[in-house]
């Protein structure tokens, strides 16, 4: 074992003789490292609870946009059909042009009839054709295929539900309802006005490991979301909208 220098016993031993000159408690080395690290908790407290607030909103929202869907028995019917469905909750103006950038987004697929616990997306841009004057609202894309949910089965590498990355998506709100569910991805939007063509579509979707994972209390991939081992009962209104 190599021993300490004299060198470090003189600078240790002069500093323990001045605080106790000074009256001050000599600290163990053991107790000031405890002290440093406690002082970051805080931090990541705060951040964990802005997460959880995060996912909060996100999944109300989700679920009040999944009840609006549900109001049209066609998007019902092929709701029930889909493999999955990634909702986008909210978006604004900003967002209703083609290169708007960042946004977030809450996937659950559908095994069996009964759908999985949530996961959380961000996504870099929205393509969507929109007219001029449409008023912001709610994004959902019905998963139609094992193709398109099997996107999202990635933790780390970006990806797109766009026609370049071999998906067909179609416009429910501009195609006949009796060929909506024709295409690999159905978009729906309860936004005020029309798209304006078929060129739709979400770039840089990317898995938000660090909201999944305060979520849960625990590391879950985006393996566990789209298979549906990962459980959980907090997202009970979004379960709610989505199965009754």
């Amino acid at each position: 074992m190599k021993q300490p220098t004299q060198r470090g016993f003189c600078a240790a031993g002069t500093a323990a003789l001045l605080l106790a000159v000074l009256g001050m408690p000599v600290m163990p080395a053991a107790a000031q490292d405890r002290k440093v690290r406690g002082t970051t908790q805080p931090g990541r407290a705060e951040a964990h609870k802005e997460e959880r607030q995060d996912a909060a909103t996100h999944l109300d929202k989700a679920a009040q946009a999944v009840k609006a869907m549900r109001k049209d028995a066609q998007v019902d019917k092929l709701l029930q059909q889909a493999k999955g469905v990634f909702i986008i909750p909210q978006y604004g103006r900003a967002a209703l042009g083609v290169g708007a950038q960042g946004g977030a987004g809450v996937l659950v697929a559908h095994h069996g009839g009964k759908w999985s616990a949530p996961g959380f997306y961000n996504f870099g841009g929205v393509s969507m054709g929109l007219q001029a004057g449409v008023e912001a609202g709610s994004i959902a894309m019905l998963l139609m295929t094992d193709k398109a949910l099997n996107m999202f089965n990635n933790n780390g590498n970006k990806f797109a539900l766009t026609a370049d990355a071999g998906l067909t998506i179609v416009d429910y709100s501009a195609r006949a309802t009796g060929t909506a569910g024709q295409g690999d991805v159905v978009l729906w939007s309860n936004a005020k006005g029309v798209l304006a063509d078929l060129n739709v579509g979400v770039t840089d979707i990317n898995f938000d490991e660090k909201e999944t994972r305060v979520y849960y209390g625990k590391p879950v991939s985006a393996q566990d979301i789209v298979s549906g081992k990962a459980t959980s009962t907090k997202a009970k209104e979004l379960a709610d909208a989505l199965s009754s």
